[in-house]
């Protein structure tokens, strides 16, 4: 008799007909023997509960391995509670048929056939290269693709696809079959496994003894000694219980101490998928394989909807995990962000109580721009390009279309959004407390860059003598920047606050290498508190990438010295982003006294968070965020719920808002950015309108560089001889006040000739 050959997986005969049937039954589960090499696959009761009599199952899934590799083939095994993955290969020969398994999904007969023409050589042992836990997961379908389904765990996300729709409702009606084999319980439920009484244990044996004609005496002393015994055993296993159910409480804890050992056995790359990391598959060098049409905005939503613990709904059984019985690392974390939150709130408290005490009206500022009144069309730069070549660049008028609707000068007010900042490192300086200042002021000269993730469009760029003022009672400060010199282009600012004033100017150097755009700013930004201490810094390389095919993005880097008149200095160096960064956004650097010791460490990310350790930061390179002397310094705001394309920041929708004690014509003067009609259009979505603006504002601009060429200068602010940086020379305010502002053009009307003949001068 012919011996029948076997699946090197799950011992499906050859014969056996549902082995390349088109039938609809073919793809249906099919109840069969696993092999010993994947049996040991999971490890152990990983949940806390065996099956018991349930089913194991497994199949072959494709998984999202990198950017290299995309959906690689993985032998899933779901047993006792885990999920365990691991490289297909052929097992050796011998099988156990202990093990019933339900496996899913319909296997290839070419695979089978190629399987088994290799033979029975020397193999290789199978090895497990990922474990999740499902107790401590969760797990949700696709929107957007009939086959794909995601499991979320404390540390990393695992991407997974099935061959068939069919196969992911079997697979998600096994994890949810798993997860109800764990049960809702409280910690005194678990108690409640040894709260009967012991006493009668000791009946029979005080029966026998007397029999044996002892003494009663004797027995009851032995009976209460034994009941003692029994007691501190039963306290025993009573600790015993409180203890399991604080490991199952931090198992997410456990896994994340861990999870460097796990990926560093893992050939394939296996990694964490953040946010950030799958919202950029689109701009990697490689592409996502799918044979689906998914949308990647809509993969990108879906991540971001599932991986925010806020109204998201997975297929869980009922929450039972009970409160830690102590504070670990991430409870103190959690205490500091709670500490800092506490603070800024009493902050603003005491901010809205001096704008109500000081005699200002309540402004209530918009928290979404209009809603646009025309469908935008969309245009593609590189058409751009080829419809303009041998044209003279610098004639050529790019449409709005690369526009967001406010102005470079409004821009360098944004940086101001976290000024609070500079209000405590000025208390904190009155408080005697040096070092906790200059610390405040690195995060304020980081946060100016948080608002620039996901920003895409460039800023207007400012007509000669444009202004922009910013009047925040609220925040305690007072902006103004103006255009300065329009060749090269040059912003300079002014801001006062709660104790200090802010000031500088700015110019960008830009270098073009075909797919990206560099920026290097050139300019010092100074900041001057009221008690004589001054810091010094300039902003470090910005470059934008991916500007004619991919998504476009930009990343900071480079190095940034703050530089203090008194006792310390700070170094920060932003690390640049490399192709395959799973950790972008870095920012690391020191405090140092004037003797070089350094006396703090900061780390975090610019456009999230900042924290910062006393001393000279040896050995505290790594898991930083979770370290229990590690302190909060800044966190972002949370984006607004309604984002458009331009992504803007809930204090960037305010910028370009005409209050309603601004809408008085002498409140602004006419070069004030809220007054040109171009950005005004782009804002309220007249697209037609705004281009149209935009041409007849750069051709009055060309024809505005013969005002500089005739020594034209700037209303509001003054060159600090040759070299020198433009300092604010007064005046604005008082300006205002009176709502006169003879001498300041119409610079968004029609070009004046006057204007040119009477700047000539004798």
């Amino acid at each position: 008799m012919r011996v029948r050959e076997m699946h090197p997986l799950c011992c499906i005969s050859l014969e056996s007909p549902g082995i390349g049937s088109q039938s609809p039954d073919a793809t249906l589960t099919r109840a069969r023997s696993l092999p010993a090499t994947f049996s040991g696959g999971s490890n152990g009761n990983v949940g806390g509960k065996a099956a018991g009599s349930e089913a194991t199952v497994a199949g072959v899934l494709y998984k999202w391995t990198n950017y290299g590799k995309g959906w690689r083939s993985r032998w899933v095994l779901l047993k006792n509670g885990g999920l365990s993955y691991s490289k297909i290969r052929r097992p050796p020969e011998s099988i156990n048929l202990c093990d019933d398994v339900r496996l899913i999904g319909e296997i290839s007969t070419n695979r089978l056939l190629r399987w088994d023409s290799r033979g029975s050589g020397r193999q290789k042992p199978q090895k497990t290269v990922g474990t999740v836990h499902l107790k401590i997961s969760s797990f949700r379908e696709s929107k957007s693709d009939d086959r794909r389904f995601y499991i979320f765990t404390a540390t990393k996300t695992l991407h997974l696809r099935t061959d068939s729709k069919r196969d992911r409702v079997a697979w998600i009606q096994a994890l949810v079959s798993t997860r109800s084999l764990f049960p809702s319980r409280s910690l005194n439920d678990s108690l409640s496994l040894v709260s009967h009484d012991l006493s009668i244990s000791t009946d029979r044996l005080k029966k026998r003894l007397l029999e044996e004609g002892i003494n009663e005496n004797l027995v009851k002393d032995c009976e209460q000694i034994m009941l003692s015994e029994f007691s501190e055993v039963q306290g025993q296993v009573k600790v015993l219980c409180e203890e399991r159910s604080y490991l199952l409480d931090t198992l997410r804890q456990l896994e994340a101490a861990n999870i460097e050992a796990e990926t560093a056995g893992i050939p394939d790359g296996e990694y964490q998928l953040t946010k950030h990391e799958f919202s950029s598959l689109g701009r990697g060098k490689y592409s996502e394989y799918s044979t689906t049409e998914s949308s990647d905005d809509i993969e990108k939503q879906e991540l971001e909807e599932v991986s925010d613990e806020d109204g998201t709904s997975f297929y869980d059984t009922k929450e039972y995990f009970t409160e830690p019985t102590s504070m670990t690392e991430a409870a103190k974390y959690s205490e500091n962000h709670r500490r800092f939150n506490q603070l800024d709130s009493e902050e603003k408290m005491r901010a809205d109580k001096q704008v109500c005490s000081s005699g200002y009206p309540h402004i209530e500022r918009r928290k979404k721009l209009p809603d646009p009144v025309e469908k935008e069309k969309g245009v593609s730069l590189w058409s751009m390009i080829k419809d303009n070549v041998g044209k003279d660049l610098t004639r050529v008028c790019l449409p709005v279309y690369f526009n967001e609707p406010i102005s470079s000068l409004q821009k360098c007010f944004e940086d101001l959004e976290y000024s609070y900042l500079l209000d405590r490192a000025y208390e904190c300086g009155k408080a005697g407390n040096s070092v906790l200042r200059i610390l405040n002021v690195a995060a304020f000269a980081i946060s100016g860059y948080a608002s620039s993730e996901g920003r895409h469009c460039k800023p207007f760029n400012p007509l000669l003598g444009e202004t922009y003022e910013a009047d925040f009672p609220d925040k305690g400060v007072r902006f103004f920047s103006e255009k300065v010199s329009h060749h090269p282009t040059l912003i300079a600012c002014h801001c006062e606050g709660r104790g200090w004033k802010f000031w500088g100017d700015s110019n960008l150097r830009t270098k073009f290498w075909g797919r990206s755009i560099q920026l290097d700013p050139v300019g010092v930004l100074t900041l001057e508190f009221d008690d004589g201490e001054i810091f010094q810094w300039s902003k470090v390389t910005t470059t934008i990438y991916n500007l004619i095919l991919g998504k476009v993005y930009c990343d900071h880097h480079g190095m940034m010295h703050i530089q203090g008149n008194r006792e310390y200095s700070c170094k920060l160096k932003f690390k640049e982003q490399s192709i395959l960064d799973r950790n972008p956004h870095q920012v690391q650097g020191f405090v140092e006294d004037v003797s070089g010791n350094k006396v703090a460490s900061l780390f975090g990310k610019w456009d999230d968070s900042m924290h910062y350790t006393t001393g000279d930061g040896t050995g505290k390179s790594k898991d930083r965020i979770t370290s229990s002397n590690a302190t909060l310094l800044w966190k972002s705001n949370k984006p607004p719920p309604n984002l458009t394309r331009y992504n803007l920041s809930s204090f960037a929708i305010t910028l370009n808002e005409l209050t309603p004690g601004l809408q008085i014509k002498e409140k602004l003067p006419p070069t004030d950015s809220r007054l040109r009609p171009d950005q005004r259009h782009l804002e309220n979505g007249e697209y037609e309108k705004a281009n149209g603006e935009k041409q007849r504002l750069e051709k009055r601009q060309r024809m505005s560089r013969k005002l500089q060429e005739h020594g034209w200068k700037p209303r509001w602010f003054q060159k600090e001889g040759e070299n020198g940086s433009f300092r604010y020379v007064g005046g604005y305010w008082e300006a205002r006040e009176r709502g006169n502002w003879d001498g300041c053009p119409n610079i968004f009307g029609e070009f004046n000739e006057e204007l040119v003949e009477s700047s000539e001068g004798p």
